[in-house]
């Protein structure tokens, strides 16, 4: 079933015109402050309106009706400055234009430097950075020739998933085996 304000095209296209603003809002305040990095930037108090904010707006974009994504889309790109402008009123440093970063879906952040130098430069903030250098992702392209034969064939072509050839029997399942072991 779909949310409420997804119910017409017309008011999908409106809700989506307003989700649209907050997504490019959050993606420039990763480039300048890094991945998940800016909300550990301020106080705790700030943080928890900002988490809170954006609970309000996931909520609405789930069951909510156009009025309450429009109403919570313009609370989050406050919530997103008031972010940006505590962590530069507190003196906090945006990431260098050498340092790139990107979320992966399981919630790592990588960060991508020209050298080692640049590598033991990166400030953490408390959280957790997976630092490569240009070299080691050369070394992983030659590690991988099918990704790299793919680029030099179809230039301009994205690399949009990496499969193994053989499956996990494991992948898909959690942790928590109640079975007993066989051996």
């Amino acid at each position: 079933m779909k949310p409420r304000w997804e119910v017409s095209h017309s008011t999908y296209l409106a809700g989506r015109s307003h989700l649209d603003g907050v997504d490019h809002l959050a993606n420039e305040m990763e480039r300048k402050w890094g991945a998940g990095r800016l909300r550990l930037l301020v106080s705790p108090e700030l943080r928890r309106k900002f988490d809170s904010q954006r609970s309000k707006l996931n909520d609405a974009i789930m069951t909510g009706e156009l009025a309450d994504v429009e109403r919570e889309s313009g609370r989050m790109v406050k919530a997103w400055m008031a972010l940006d402008g505590a962590a530069v009123a507190a003196g906090a440093f945006p990431l260098s234009a050498e340092v790139w970063e990107a979320s992966l879906p399981n919630g790592r952040v990588l960060a991508l430097v020209r050298d080692n130098e640049e590598a033991a430069q990166i400030s953490r903030s408390g959280r957790h950075v997976e630092v490569w250098t240009l070299a080691e992702v050369a070394r992983v392209v030659e590690a991988f020739p099918g990704v790299a034969k793919a680029k030099q064939i179809w230039p301009g072509s994205r690399v949009e998933a990496v499969r193994r050839e053989i499956v996990d029997p494991l992948d898909g399942f959690g942790a928590d085996f109640n079975d007993e072991i066989p051996f």
